[in-house]
């Protein structure tokens, strides 16, 4: 008899144990990360419990801020916790990492989001790699923005595939930051990489700090292009046809237009001047930059051809080239770089022929949205490049 219930006992405890296979309902779970906010007494060179140094060999490891009196004057207070992370980038080509494994792998083919805070420190003091050790080493400061990369691997600090990336974090508040991603294959480990600023990169030194690191998310991999409420003020792409209203009478007397000047809508192609208004504004369709670039790539050249012939053709117009962006980054660096977007598209314009007399030129940043920030549909379409007709004369 004791023999009969000790082994009804294993076998209901094996039922109850018995692990959910892979593709059920666990593949929908959040993944967290091990200290997320690296809740470790704050020390300088210290990987935090949790994580893996993935740095260069002979190089210093990340630290651990904030520490007491430190020489390397990094005081901000964390965002969640006591502590949070430093990573540099450094002059001679090395930069830090550090990594874990996941405790569930990453499916290929499937996607995902998390976030984190990210923040840049204004003053990062440290020895410059590479001093002579016979001399006394000169502190420098670790204060030029760098970016975070984001990597997939099957190993501890195997970087297989870029799965990530941020904008330059040139803000020294704490931010938050989502990221969102589709690996290709299976992965059982992430990194987190401190990099210098891309496409054009050369070696510098600079930093960033990280906290608050939430879990990996799935998320549905198709991004519902749920039709939005449309301010007064959206302006229409400069080759999507113009809807006509379901009755037009087309020998109605025109519209007396209101005397306050008012934003409007309207593309590009086969407009007469007659059609156009002051203060109208018109969205200048495929005209794409590279991350954190301001030099317009050659994929965007036709939208930009668009715009010459448009100018050519209504030869006294004069317009406002306006830059804008998603409203991820942090507003001074949105405002940078949309007004030097803006700035590119001018340029590009007057090399061509335009009277620069025409032409001027607004970064609005992330003040002007169009459409969610919480999705990335939304975001793609609140960067853009819109041009505003300021007159009809020289």
């Amino acid at each position: 008899m004791k023999f009969f219930l000790s082994l009804c006992f294993l076998v209901v405890t094996n039922l109850l144990s018995a692990q959910i296979p892979v593709g059920t309902q666990t593949d929908e779970q959040p993944i967290p990360l091990d200290n997320p906010s690296f809740e470790v007494f704050p020390r300088l060179s210290f990987t935090p419990s949790g994580w893996y140094d993935c740095g260069f060999p002979g190089e210093s490891e990340v630290d651990v801020h904030p520490v007491p009196e430190s020489e390397f004057q990094v005081d901000k207070t964390a965002h969640a916790g006591n502590a949070y992370m430093g990573m540099v980038v450094r002059k001679n080509d090395t930069y830090e990492a550090v990594g874990q494994r996941l405790k569930r792998p990453l499916q290929g083919g499937k996607c995902y989001e998390f976030t984190m805070h990210l923040a840049r420190s204004a003053t990062y003091l440290s020895a410059q790699s590479g001093s002579n050790p016979l001399t006394p080493q000169q502190k420098v400061n670790f204060a030029t923005p760098a970016k975070l990369r984001i990597w997939g691997g099957n190993g501890y600090c195997a970087k297989q595939e870029l799965l990530a990336e941020s904008s330059l974090i040139i803000n020294t508040r704490w931010l938050e930051f989502n990221f969102r991603f589709e690996p290709a294959s299976n992965y059982s480990y992430i990194v987190f990489e401190a990099y210098y600023k891309t496409p054009t990169m050369f070696p510098y030194n600079g930093n960033i700090l990280l906290d608050n690191l939430q879990p990996i998310i799935p998320v549905p991999c198709e991004i519902e292009d749920v039709p939005e409420p449309e301010p007064a003020d959206k302006p229409i792409a400069v080759n999507e046809p113009t809807k006509k209203p379901a009755v037009q009478d087309p020998f109605a007397p025109p519209v007396v237009e209101e005397t306050k000047p008012k934003e409007t809508q309207t593309n590009l192609g086969g407009k007469e001047k007659r059609d156009l208004k002051i203060n109208q504004t018109i969205l200048v369709k495929n005209l794409q930059f590279d991350a954190d670039s301001t030099k317009i790539p050659p994929r965007s050249y036709e939208a930009m051809a668009e715009l010459l012939d448009f100018l050519t053709e209504n030869d006294d117009l004069t317009i406002e080239v306006g830059g804008h962006t998603n409203g991820q980054p942090a507003k001074a660096y949105c405002d940078y770089i949309s007004t030097e977007r803006a700035k590119s598209v001018v340029n590009f314009l007057v090399q061509r022929g335009i009277d620069p007399k025409r032409l001027t030129h607004k970064g609005y940043g992330k003040e002007k949205p169009i459409a969610t920030n919480a999705t990335l549909a939304g975001r793609r379409k609140n960067q853009r490049v819109e041009i505003k007709i300021l007159g009809f004369d020289r």
